[in-house]
């Protein structure tokens, strides 16, 4: 790296998990040793972990309600500065063209376009998330929305469906958050402004139960070493899992794994939401909850550190602190161990789909299956599986366990 003559100054937001932190670390000293003034922001973050780390005494509230009690002590969070209504007039897009970094840094167009994701070096992907990206977008979902106030004031998380696609029962504004499209403050100023004088539900299922799920996890996360594995992490349970490290050898665990990720359990509730994760990006906060339980404690019995990797791969919101966090939670390894109380791949969806449609849309070889057998198609008659143009074991998988027998 090197300094440009003009670079006077240097400012970004702070991030807080171990990647992040060595490499500013690493940006600072070359930026102090170049003489260029530093100034970072801790506005990813509603409270930085380092306020609430210092307002408990050093130590990181590992219950949800002990974490309200700290940042209650500290006050609301801060508001949003206003955007700026216009900028410096330092930037000569003809001059920067006219110089071979500035060729380079506009790309093939010379226009300064986001890049095609061939052109990044990534082959075409099989699939196109209707999920798009940007502030823009960010900010009318959030207006939208925010429109139904009656739906703000009452949403709790436990009565929104995962099943519930095209619209989705949530706001699906998570990657944009994790991302910095859309202000984390914002959206609580926002949302502030409706609650203001108006009675409405509470954490932590409420939007801004939300919200500060968000800041445990992210106070957790960056008071604990390792928490993305159960090797060296002090909270976390040790386990004697499947594939416990990546490279152990067990075929069929490898199998059920490779299975789980695929979409090709034989367990249609969890298929579709593995292929709903696939093929878009995004599921529901349940589904989440859902196939996480089976790949750990519920079925498989497979390491949560394996899943928590595949969401890290294919998740728009994959977040360091919050996948992590809801792996270690989900496997009962941390924070939550009713290690018994486990969501039946079966019942568990019948309670929100009970006519399977999210099943028929992600799931399309049972799209004529009876719902009678919508999450159990191999209890189908063989008459019923022709009728629906599905057999079980040639068309659509067998279950590759049983659960009943598991649990």
């Amino acid at each position: 790296m090197e300094r440009h003559p003009s670079v006077k100054t240097v400012s970004y937001e702070r991030d807080y998990d171990p990647y992040s932190i060595k490499r500013d670390k690493e940006l600072e000293d070359f930026f102090n040793e170049a003489d260029i003034n530093v100034r970072t922001f801790g506005t990813h973050v509603l409270y930085e972990p380092t306020q609430v780390l210092e307002k408990n005494g050093g130590v990181a509230p590992l219950t949800y309600q002990g974490f309200l009690k700290v940042v209650n002590k500290l006050g609301k969070p801060g508001f949003p500065i206003p955007p700026p209504t216009k900028l410096p007039g330092f930037f000569d897009l003809q001059k920067i063209l006219n110089c071979n970094e500035g060729i380079e840094f506009a790309g093939p167009n010379k226009t300064f376009d986001v890049p095609a994701i061939q052109e990044l070096g990534f082959e075409t992907p099989l699939y196109r998330s209707p999920h798009h990206g940007g502030e823009s977008v960010a900010l009318q979902m959030l207006d939208k929305y925010f429109l139904d106030k009656t739906k703000v004031l009452t949403f709790e998380k436990p009565n929104t469906s995962p099943a519930a696609f095209d619209p989705a029962s949530t706001t699906v504004l998570s990657p944009y958050v994790k991302y910095g499209c859309l202000s984390v403050r914002l959206f609580y100023q926002r949302l502030m402004d409706i609650y203001r004088n108006q009675s409405h539900s509470k954490p932590p299922v409420s939007l801004e139960g939300q919200l500060f799920w968000r800041e445990f996890y992210y106070t957790a996360g960056y008071a604990t070493p390792n928490f993305h594995r159960m090797e060296g992490n002090p909270i976390c349970l040790q386990t004697n899992w499947r594939l416990k490290e990546k490279d152990d050898v067990d075929e069929e665990a490898s199998k059920h794994l490779e299975a789980w990720r695929d979409g090709t359990t034989g367990f249609p509730w969890i298929d579709a939401i593995m292929n709903q994760l696939r093929q878009e990006g995004w599921i529901h906060h349940l589904a989440r909850h859902s196939v996480a339980c089976f790949l750990t404690r519920g079925d498989l019995y497979i390491s949560w550190e394996r899943g928590a990797e595949i969401f890290e791969y294919l998740l728009l919101d994959a977040d360091y602190f919050l996948n992590f966090g809801n792996w270690l939670w989900l496997s009962a390894s941390a924070f939550f161990h009713q290690y018994f109380r486990v969501y039946s791949p079966i019942a568990f969806p019948k309670k929100y789909d009970p006519e399977g449609n999210f099943v028929r849309k992600y799931v399309p070889q049972l799209s004529q299956f009876p719902k009678k057998y919508i999450y159990e198609p191999w209890k189908a008659p063989l008459e019923v599986q022709r009728k629906a143009n599905c057999i079980i074991g040639k068309d659509y998988p067998k279950p590759i366990v049983e659960h009943d027998v598991i649990v």
